[in-house]
């Protein structure tokens, strides 16, 4: 099998790479780009549930700190937030134990973001995350009503 090259047609090239792989043709594999692509998509697995915690921690920053503006559409972003990172957690359970370094690095990005929606000084959102992860994770909290 001629394979066309990484950069010449990325797609391609990882079908060419999966018929290899399944061949057992291992002299014949991109291996270095094969291994970068492989650790790319457990970084883009860490990205995403990043991306999914700070839509969370905004949520519930604005839930915790505008009692007044609680509805429905920021208690639907948070579940909608909860399911995709279940989803990815489902899909790689090992990432369930980088939670916590995955919410410290999260928190300060939800908390510039909270301040810039709500108007509030950053001050008067907590340095550090004040939830813990099991409530974060939790479609029951918080279980303040809406409105």
């Amino acid at each position: 099998m001629s394979t066309l090259g990484y950069n010449e047609d990325f797609f391609l090239w990882t079908q060419q790479q999966a018929v290899l792989l399944r061949q057992g043709q291992w002299n014949e594999l991109d291996a270095a780009n094969l291994a970068e692509e492989i650790e790319s998509m457990g970084k883009s697995d860490r990205r995403a549930l990043t991306s999914h915690l700070i839509n969370l921690l905004l949520h519930v920053l604005k839930w915790e700190y505008q009692p007044l503006r609680r509805g429905m559409s920021w208690r639907l972003s948070m579940r909608n937030a909860r399911r995709e990172i279940e989803l990815i957690l489902k899909d790689s359970p090992s990432l369930r134990q980088q939670l916590p370094a995955l919410i410290d690095t999260a928190y300060p990005l939800a908390c510039r973001d909270a301040a810039g929606e709500t108007g509030l000084p950053l001050s008067t959102f907590p340095e550090r995350c004040p939830f813990p992860v099991t409530d974060l994770l939790s479609d029951d909290w918080p279980a303040s009503p809406v409105g």
